[in-house]
């Protein structure tokens, strides 16, 4: 699962170089940390380059107070709410890193080693004249399952173009592993038993 996500100053000049359009309010709301229903930066291909675009994270729930902020990659397109989006409306969300928090609630940062930004893959709808995403989750490989079951599905960044445009390239980008990440943690409760 994915519940937030950091983006810095580096990681917004680097979406800039991977992007050759990059929305106005993107410039002006670069960095901070993401929580569901707020605007963030998305990499699209509504155009015939990829592009960044600021869109609201989360798909109301339908008959249900609340959001839909994940997918799983597994089930996504038996899903009837997620499956026209994730064949026909893919994106990127770019992130510095991402958050969990482990059994005793401290906060987990996770980010890959060398690398100025995660590629998370998502895709989008729109609800009430408004673009949303939602982020795609896989399990959990070593580096995050001692913390939680699920994370994002991470993209390298030569895959970009394939998942936005490449239909053929969907189902095996759905069933990947995501690379080993490196997890920092400001706090950890220690025993004394």
């Amino acid at each position: 699962m994915c519940g937030r996500y950091y983006v810095d100053d580096d990681t917004a000049r680097e979406i800039e170089r991977v992007v050759r359009e990059v929305d106005e309010k993107i410039r002006r709301e670069r960095a901070g940390d993401i929580c569901p229903s707020r605007s963030a930066a998305v990499i699209t291909g509504r155009k015939p380059h990829l592009s960044a675009e600021a869109m609201t994270w989360g798909f109301p729930q339908y008959q249900k107070k609340g959001l839909l902020i994940n997918a799983r990659a597994e089930t996504v397109l038996e899903r009837k709410m997620f499956r026209d989006s994730v064949l026909h409306r893919r994106c990127i969300i770019p992130a510095k890193q991402f958050y969990e928090w482990d059994s005793d609630k401290n906060k987990v940062i996770f980010l890959r080693e060398n690398h100025l930004i995660l590629y998370m893959a998502g895709f989008y709808n729109r609800f009430q004249d408004e673009d949303r995403f939602i982020i795609l989750t896989t399990g959990a490989n070593a580096s995050v399952s001692p913390v939680h079951h699920r994370m994002p599905l991470i993209l390298e960044e030569k895959e970009l173009e394939e998942w936005v445009y490449d239909d053929a390239f969907l189902e095996s980008a759905l069933r990947k592993s995501p690379p080993l990440l490196e997890r920092r943690q400001e706090y950890e409760q220690q025993s004394l038993f």
